[in-house]
């Protein structure tokens, strides 16, 4: 029952969070500052990890599907099938959205977590300061804008990386791959794809601000938020990745 209590407190209260959130700002260009802040650490500072994850996907997906589907029945096109629809309707969203769950999420509670155990939060709130938007709001937006982004990367880069990989390699030549992907390739799968990004960002920055965001207690307890933050991302990632795939497909 404690649980039940627990999970339906935790859920009104992250209702509330977000519904702080739309507020006219005190000065638009210190909000602005702060979103921009954001967008840079998220965005550039995530294209190389999720470039090097996305390029070694896309050849790793090359190779298996060589391995376990081509035979002398199956024309090898049908590896470009493969990499390019796995890679936008599963691999590109939410591997790539498990990794940034690590890196952003993480930061943004650590973040959070440690202005409140530092007061600067009630400061900020002392001072006439609508804390959630200022605070909240810049992060997800950037959220959201960021991460979908780097999802589109993702998937470019894997493609083009099995690609090459399978022509270099002479598991399936470049015009036989491309052949593949644009026979089985439907605009609604991009569309998938962006979906399931909008959704994950929403998921990363909302949920790791607000594990940040309440801490209550000292350092040792802005570790616990950054976990909880990680783990509980990842696992409604997993969750809405199912959902949204059992409602579109």
């Amino acid at each position: 029952m404690n649980v039940v209590v627990r999970g339906l407190f935790h859920v009104g209260r992250f209702t509330m969070m977000l519904g702080k959130l739309f507020v006219r700002p005190e000065r638009f260009r210190m909000y602005w500052r702060e979103f921009v802040r954001h967008l840079d650490w998220m965005g550039p500072g995530s294209v190389l990890l999720v470039g090097t994850i996305s390029v070694f996907v896309g050849a790793v997906t090359t190779i298996q599907s060589a391995y376990q589907l081509v035979t002398e029945l199956i024309p090898v096109s049908v590896i470009g099938s493969i990499v390019s629809d796995s890679t936008l309707l599963e691999l590109a969203p939410t591997i790539t959205c498990l990794v940034l769950a690590g890196r952003i999420g993480s930061r943004l509670a650590s973040e959070l977590g440690s202005m409140r155990v530092s007061e600067q939060i009630d400061a900020l709130h002392v001072m006439g300061i609508h804390v959630e938007a200022y605070l909240i709001g810049p992060r997800l937006l950037a959220a959201l804008i960021t991460i979908p982004l780097l999802v589109l990367l993702s998937a470019f880069l894997g493609i083009v990386s099995g690609m090459m990989l399978g022509h270099i390699t002479g598991i399936v030549p470049m015009h036989e791959f491309l052949e593949g992907a644009r026979e089985t390739f439907r605009p609604f799968n991009l569309t998938i794809c962006m979906t399931k990004a909008f959704t994950f960002a929403f998921i990363i920055g909302s949920i790791s601000a607000y594990q940040g965001f309440y801490v209550e207690g000292g350092a040792q307890e802005v570790g616990r938020a950054s976990t909880r933050a990680v783990v509980l991302s990842s696992l409604f990632i997993l969750l809405s990745d199912y959902l949204v795939a059992e409602l579109l497909l």
